[in-house]
């Protein structure tokens, strides 16, 4: 592999990112130095080298593109909205990488098992217990789940865990940078603090 942490975000953030975003499906771009973060931390926990990867809810493939730079065995980009497949796509084939498989369907559809999910799933604020279907279909197709939530779920992510039994081996904090994208954004741009669930199969 020929990236190291800071290499991996760097080219992370160059990416092409979704035009056209839908205030429907919570769509919002993931930073370049969060995914990279993530993904370092993953590679170090052994989760991303020769591992079956399932990137839900893609958008622009940032979790996918940056598992396979790290050489994942096979990564699953799972988007419902065809314009974000198509920007996914669109990043893959700028770098030339290889072992993806595109798919365009809703979650409730994917029934491929993965060794890992890396996902920045809706947050649940404009459909509510939208953040909850993403989660227990990672928890259905995989043992091991990194997922971006807004830090008050912590609780929720607990019991809905412990139901499914999984455990929380670690919560990361980050701020998200919000870009004024959607007719209610008063602002520029703001900041979430969000956090990087880790779980695990019991």
């Amino acid at each position: 592999m020929n990236y190291d942490k800071k290499k991996l975000s760097i080219l992370l953030s160059r990416l092409k990112e979704q035009e056209i975003l839908k205030l429907n499906l919570e769509q919002y771009q993931t930073e370049g130095e969060i995914a990279g973060d993530i993904l370092w931390k993953a590679f170090l926990n052994n989760d991303i080298k020769g591992k079956t990867i399932a990137d839900l809810g893609c958008g622009n493939g940032i979790f996918g593109i940056g598992a396979l730079l790290m050489e994942a065995k096979k990564v699953y980009f799972l988007d419902k909205d065809i314009d974000a497949i198509d920007a996914a796509k669109e990043n893959y084939k700028r770098l030339k990488l290889k072992n993806g498989i595109f798919l365009n369907k809703d979650i409730n559809e994917f029934e491929k098992k993965a060794d890992v999910v890396l996902m920045n799933p809706p947050f649940g604020v404009q459909k509510e217990h939208n953040d909850k279907i993403f989660l227990e279909k990672a928890m259905e197709i995989s043992q091991k789940i990194y997922s971006l939530h807004k830090i008050e779920s912590k609780e929720f992510i607990k019991k809905l865990a412990e139901t499914n039994n999984f455990s929380v081996s670690g919560v990361y904090d980050y701020n998200l940078l919000i870009k004024q994208k959607y007719k209610f954004h008063k602002r520029k741009s703001y900041y979430v603090k969000i956090g990087c669930w880790i779980l695990e199969k019991c």
